[in-house]
């Protein structure tokens, strides 16, 4: 098995299993909603840290973003809409007969995230990691991660997105 399909099978587990735990799908979702961050690449190169003890470079991670952004913004967040629009409408929605579609098209965008993952990991750099990685180089990474989409957006970064960030970096440096 390929270096790439390796992590991209590990990778998605660990996504997975971080995302259940509690406080970091919340914290995920309002990162996404607040500063447009690619949860996927935000879980990905939380992965790498931590579990390659490969630290993303700013450079890392825009290549990384431009990697991934067509998809993302033309398959990823159009499933995400639509799934979102049906909470509210159009007629009949939203129903107890809609909702097994709406669950459907949820399942779909999962499966959209997890071919953005196998992008992801396609692309991962291939350089060593350091032999150990602390809490502080991890939150630097995932704060790097959180400027990067700020800049994209033309905003600066909100302090009040540091908690988030640490909530994952805090259940990443956890086992899983």
């Amino acid at each position: 098995m390929r270096r790439a399909e390796v992590d991209a099978a590990e990778s998605w587990a660990f996504a997975l299993a971080i995302y259940a735990r509690p406080g970091i799908a919340e914290a995920c979702l309002a990162l996404q909603n607040a500063a447009d961050v690619d949860v996927m690449l935000m879980l990905m190169a939380t992965f790498v840290a931590v579990k390659r003890r490969l630290l993303l470079t700013a450079d890392e991670i825009k290549a990384l973003d431009n990697a991934c952004a067509p998809w993302r913004e033309q398959v990823v967040h159009k499933l995400r809409a639509l799934r979102t629009d049906l909470k509210t409408g159009p007629r009949p929605a939203p129903s107890e007969t809609t909702e097994p579609f709406r669950s459907r098209i949820k399942a779909i965008e999962l499966d959209a995230e997890k071919l953005e993952n196998q992008l992801l990991a396609e692309c991962l750099p291939q350089r060593p990691g350091q032999e150990s990685i602390g809490m502080e180089q991890l939150r630097s990474v995932l704060n790097a991660v959180v400027v990067h989409f700020a800049d994209k957006r033309g905003t600066t970064l909100d302090a009040r997105l540091s908690p988030l960030v640490d909530t994952i970096a805090e259940a990443a440096m956890e086992p899983i």
